[in-house]
């Protein structure tokens, strides 16, 4: 498997045993995703090998993104995983909800230690650890229109490049249902 930094995998064995902590959770995975880019694609198939594996796995239904706030109830979700699995594509970045979710993603991980893996769909992993390519162009269209401004913007960024400087997986050369496979 070829990952972005340095080798990754998940963890094996039962999902109760990742990570080690006692707290009670409702799903073992959060995937997040640019719905328009992998919904009906690779991120319904990696979703499917999960479910098949016997790993909870929640993905959100389709239509819940509205509005740049995140709702109260998936951050609960989020709060309540043990992985989350982020698959950056082309769009990911265009989308304040993604990038909101991404910043809830990046606090679990310190404050509940929970596992956060990347995986880069299609995008170089340095333009989203940097924000250059489509990124930058995303990232210029947000400083137009976010009013929240400036400190919202920084929170973003920091949470890309964070997520993006973990060890992940880079599957533009690979086949998609080798790496489910190889997932699950």
């Amino acid at each position: 498997m070829k990952a972005s930094s340095s080798s990754s995998s998940l963890p094996s064995g039962p999902p109760s045993s990742w990570p080690p902590e006692s707290r009670e959770c409702t799903y073992d995975v959060f995937l997040s995703f640019r719905g328009e880019d992998t919904r009906r694609t690779f991120t319904d198939h990696l979703y499917a090998a999960l479910v098949r594996a016997g790993v909870r796995t929640f993905r959100d239904a389709e239509g819940l993104r509205r509005g740049e706030n995140i709702a109260e109830d998936l951050v609960e979700i989020i709060q309540g995983c043990r992985i989350s699995l982020i698959v950056f594509s082309e769009n990911y970045a265009d989308s304040s909800w993604c990038l909101e979710e991404l910043v809830q993603i990046m606090e679990c991980r310190k404050t509940q230690r929970q596992r956060v893996f990347p995986i880069f769909y299609h995008v170089d992993p340095s333009h989203v650890r940097n924000q250059t390519g489509i990124f930058a162009h995303a990232f210029e269209r947000h400083e137009a229109t976010v009013h929240q401004g400036r400190d919202k913007i920084a929170r973003w960024r920091a949470a890309l490049r964070g997520a993006a400087n973990l060890a992940g997986f880079d599957i533009a050369a690979r086949h998609e249902a080798e790496f489910t496979v190889e997932v699950s």
